[in-house]
């Protein structure tokens, strides 16, 4: 169980970081961003009328979300179970706003620069008004979704965060943050048993019920009434299941946890698309999203905070991927948007057509998150870090 602090930008008082969960949300914020690359051919196919638009490659990356909702969870509960005496619910989200909300600012003025890039055209070909993306991006600054159809949802696909998709679910993460601070967080353990319960049987009807169509869980990115309700069900299952692991984790020394985790993660996500078992109305797909955020999820969670680096470049690894793993989620999308368009305009459907560009897509947003994380957001928070401590 290997534990770590960074003092330059932490509270004086943050308890030591689980370095290798740290890591693996690097190693699933990578995930993403290859499962993204594979996202933008199959939407470029579905697009032109080309094909299906099956992801064929990473088929259930999305659900690296999911591993993010339990993290959180994990992390949260650890951090923060035992300091309610000591500390306000205002002051918690103070720590919560520094900690997630300068990169959310720096997602909306990249996602503008992206979108100005492709001239403000949006996926039907028109332009959007330069006044109601200045709109768009003020919104996602402040976590104001957009429903579908206003003026401001500028793209026209329905995303509730048109300037950076992927800001949705740091929508349900604030969320989840205000129902712990509130009411979770008070909860015996026994009580948050039987509430994950609950919200599993809640989330296996959703999803393997198919309640949305989507044959997938994955829903939230947009505001209408089934991907509300759906994103909320998707967020506090494996948010209360990564705090009943908190509480009741007991440590076990396991060696080569870190890898052993990441190639589980790999293989989880690599599984191809499972057709659904239409006599009965089941998703199977769904069905093994579901037991992976169930079962394997918190396995995995729970293997890396045994787990031990055994060595400086485990430790190295680990620590970098932590650092980068949020500014990479933030910054690679807006980068993703130009590609997609690319992709449709080309008709390149396959990696094989486009692997330069699909690696320089790769690079340059690692890149970015890297500079991002360097140059913005570790100064911006050591300052908010200073400024809120001195109150």
């Amino acid at each position: 169980m290997q534990k770590t602090t960074n003092p330059t930008v932490d509270f004086a008082d943050a308890k030591p970081h689980y370095e290798l969960l740290d890591g693996l949300r690097g190693v699933a914020a990578i995930l993403v961003l290859f499962y993204h690359i594979f996202e933008g051919l199959a939407f470029a196919e579905a697009t032109n009328g080309a094909g299906s638009g099956l992801i064929s490659t990473l088929n259930h990356g999305h659900i690296a979300v999911d591993f993010f909702f339990i993290l959180s969870g994990f992390v949260i509960s650890y951090a923060y179970d035992d300091r309610w005496t000591k500390m306000s619910t205002w002051q918690f989200f103070k720590r919560r706003l520094v900690r997630l909300h300068p990169m959310l600012v720096m997602g909306a003025l990249i996602g503008v620069l992206a979108f100005a890039f492709v001239g403000f055209e949006k996926w039907d070909g028109t332009t959007a008004p330069t006044g109601w993306v200045m709109v768009a991006m003020l919104f996602t600054m402040f976590m104001i979704p957009a429903v579908p159809g206003v003026p401001y949802e500028v793209r026209g696909n329905g995303e509730m965060f048109p300037l950076n998709g992927p800001a949705w679910s740091l929508f349900f993460e604030y969320i989840g943050n205000i129902l712990y601070a509130l009411l979770i967080r008070r909860l015996s353990t026994k009580i948050l048993t039987i509430l994950a319960v609950l919200l599993g049987c809640l989330h296996a009807w959703f999803f393997v019920g198919n309640v949305s169509g989507y044959d997938m869980v994955g829903v939230g990115w947009t505001i209408d009434e089934v991907n509300f309700w759906g994103g909320l069900v998707r967020m506090l299952f494996p948010f209360t299941v990564g705090m009943l692991l908190a509480r009741t984790f007991k440590p076990r020394k396991v060696k080569g946890a870190f890898w052993k985790c990441s190639l589980m993660l790999i293989v989880l996500f690599a599984v191809p698309y499972i057709a659904p078992f239409e006599k009965a109305g089941i998703s199977v797909n769904s069905l093994y999203e579901g037991v992976c955020i169930a079962v394997f999820f918190p396995f995995i969670v729970w293997l890396g905070a045994c787990g031990a680096t055994t060595g400086a470049f485990t430790s190295r690894v680990s620590k970098i991927l932590g650092d980068l793993s949020y500014p990479l989620y933030i910054v690679h999308y807006p980068i993703m948007y130009v590609f997609y368009a690319w992709l449709i305009e080309k008709k390149y459907y396959t990696l094989q057509e486009c692997p330069g560009v699909a690696l320089l897509v790769v690079v340059s947003s690692i890149v970015l998150a890297l500079l991002c994380l360097k140059l913005y957001d570790e100064p911006v928070r050591r300052w908010l870090t200073r400024k809120t401590q001195k109150r």
